[in-house]
């Protein structure tokens, strides 16, 4: 279990934590113009509908942009550097979140890298963080092998 702040969720956030429980990453959706958004609230930022509810999404997405933060976190108890990231999901929404399960060094961290979700336990809630997609890593090798050939 990684150490650090607990969130506390709120109404708004319920069904969002009660999604990592379970491994699954929970976005809201507007049924009126049928966009995804994130941070969770009541109605939709795009057209004001409150017709929404929570969907479960593939977890995958692309980073965005980042921040290699080499100061330690002394809440956090390590003094590792940490990849504060901007990641963004196949169905186009943001989120801030960290990249784990990689040296943090720009080059691993390529913009447009694909990541996929992970949960990391934080006392009785789970965060979503994100690390890279081997798999689609190896499909883009494969393809531009192909490519090249």
């Amino acid at each position: 279990m990684s150490q650090g702040p607990v969130p506390v969720p709120t109404p708004e956030t319920l069904q969002f934590w009660e999604g990592t429980a379970v491994g699954e990453l929970r976005i809201q959706r507007c049924n009126s113009c049928e966009k995804f958004y994130f941070y969770p609230r009541p109605y939709c930022p795009k057209c004001n509908s409150n017709d929404v509810e929570w969907r479960v999404v593939s977890g995958k997405g692309s980073l965005a942009s980042y921040n290699i933060n080499y100061r330690p976190f002394p809440m956090f108890g390590t003094e590792e550097p940490q990849v504060i990231a901007l990641v963004e999901l196949d169905e186009g929404v943001r989120l801030m979140t960290n990249v784990v399960g990689i040296e943090p060094v720009p080059e691993n961290l390529p913009l447009g890298l694909r990541v996929q979700v992970a949960f990391e336990p934080r006392g009785d809630q789970f965060l979503p963080v994100f690390t890279p997609d081997t798999a689609a890593t190896i499909a883009a090798a494969a393809s531009a092998l192909e490519t090249r050939a």
